[in-house]
């Protein structure tokens, strides 16, 4: 297992802006927004009746994810700076590059997590939980004494389970856990864990200079990329399978027409050599794609 060094990183040259401010850009807003659907859905799947007393949960809910889904963000960031620097791709995103010391940047991520435990507090006890749960799963997936993202298939595990359980961190804000709500989690652990897949294909170049053992350096980029694409048609036909059931909105049958639309884009990306390039348009591609349907769902599930 690949061992990330603990010791500081040192400063890179200031950049203009107050500390707060380059504090702040550590964080990858951008992934952090793209999280905030799973459990919004899941939480139109139990909510019921909107009420006022419900908007307040609601704001709660998203406050408490944006600084879950930035802690988990930062703490992989936090853990993986040494390799980030010898990344191209990565090395003039990183916090040491806007003059930010590792010690900083930790204390971001322990500042997010506690904000984010103490909002989750105060909606209950099974949100409280699960938020703990997935702060679990982060650390062993990126913390430096776990580290499980060289751990071929057990990272992809984590990610599973991980997309499932932060379905649930919605579904639990206004219900309990029940067979619906696993099911329908599921699609979503699904849908992560191809993305994970596909993201160690992209970041093979710089994982194998990094030693880091994800699925693409020990199985091979096209081997990584291709379990992703099953695993996402996977998913789709899993939500199709759903609707046909009446477990979700029958119009979310429509999920399996995408599937030409993702595998015409994904044959793209191979013929391009799954590049960096290549796979970052796939990426922005079905990220539409997901999008679509979790619209789809926050609209749909309340009505039905």
């Amino acid at each position: 297992m690949t061992q990330i060094s603990t010791e500081a990183v040192p400063e890179g040259p200031p950049r203009p802006g107050g500390r707060l401010r380059r504090l702040l850009s550590c964080i990858r807003f951008d992934e952090v927004a793209a999280l905030q659907g799973a459990p919004l859905i899941g939480a139109s799947f139990s909510i019921g009746v909107l009420s006022a007393d419900h908007s307040l949960t609601v704001a709660l809910l998203i406050a408490g994810n944006v600084c879950l889904m930035a802690h988990v963000f930062v703490l992989n960031d936090w853990s993986g700076i040494d390799g980030d620097l010898r990344d191209p791709n990565r090395a003039r995103q990183t916090f040491a590059d806007k003059g930010l010391a590792r010690t900083d940047v930790g204390y971001l991520a322990g500042l997010l997590l506690a904000v984010s435990l103490l909002l989750f507090g105060l909606i209950g006890t099974r949100p409280l939980l699960v938020a703990m749960a997935i702060a679990v799963l982060s650390a062993l997936y990126s913390a430096p004494a776990a580290h499980l993202k060289g751990a071929p298939l057990f990272n992809s595990a984590l990610h599973f389970a991980g997309g499932t359980v932060h379905f649930l961190l919605g579904y639990v804000t206004f219900g309990q856990i029940d067979a619906r709500g696993l099911v329908v989690g599921c699609f979503f652990g699904l849908v992560f864990t191809a993305g994970h897949f596909t993201h160690e294909t992209r970041d093979h170049d710089a994982d194998l200079l990094n030693g880091i053992r994800t699925n693409a350096v020990a199985f091979g980029k096209t081997g990584s990329f291709v379990a992703g694409l099953v695993l996402f048609v996977a998913a789709y036909g899993l939500l199709a399978t759903l609707a046909v059931l009446g477990i979700v909105p029958f119009v979310l049958v429509f999920a399996a027409a995408l599937i030409p639309a993702h595998l015409f884009a994904s044959f793209q990306a191979i013929r391009a050599g799954l590049t960096f390039g290549a796979l970052r348009r796939l990426q922005q591609c079905y990220r539409v794609f997901f999008g679509l349907i979790g619209i789809v769902m926050i609209v749909t599930v309340p009505l039905s």
